[in-house]
């Protein structure tokens, strides 16, 4: 019985910490935000996560906090004739209702500015994001290795 009892605590251990990586405000659904490692020196590091809007009306992130930069903005990358372009996008991204965007490398992003010290792969960084309607929302970015990518929906860590 003790066996079955620690076994299910364990369980319900990690399954909390795999769900306390997800976040929810009013009808927008942040799940797994995080960044990569950075070099000594890096000046800037990117922010990806997906937002879900399970609301009826559309609403906007414009913005947010990281623990470890002076400012944070929202980019969108794009190819134009076969060079990578980088925008501010400086009205912020629109989530429309019922739609899913997920700021990835390559694509929409955050970009954290003028990083107060390098980021570590395995480290929690604390910060928030906003929203235009639903508000803002505190959050914890898992800082992954320099090359890497988040882990799978369910398996985070």
């Amino acid at each position: 019985m003790k066996h079955a009892f620690a076994v299910a605590l364990a369980l319900a251990l990690a399954t909390g910490s795999a769900a306390a990586h997800d976040y929810k405000l009013g009808d927008v659904t942040i799940d797994h935000p995080w960044s990569r490692a950075t070099p000594k020196g890096a000046k800037v590091a990117g922010g990806y996560v997906k937002v879900t809007n399970g609301g009826a009306a559309a609403d906007r992130l414009v913005g947010g906090t990281f623990a470890a930069s002076r400012g944070v903005e929202i980019h969108e990358m794009s190819s134009d004739g076969g060079v990578m372009k980088m925008r501010q996008l400086k009205s912020g991204l629109e989530v429309k209702p019922g739609a899913t965007v997920e700021l990835k490398p390559g694509s929409y992003h955050l970009m954290f500015t003028d990083l107060t010290r390098p980021l570590t792969a395995g480290e929690r960084v604390k910060g928030t994001l906003v929203f235009e309607k639903a508000g803002t929302v505190e959050v914890e970015y898992t800082v992954e290795s320099i090359g890497g990518a988040p882990a799978k929906s369910g398996m985070h860590h």
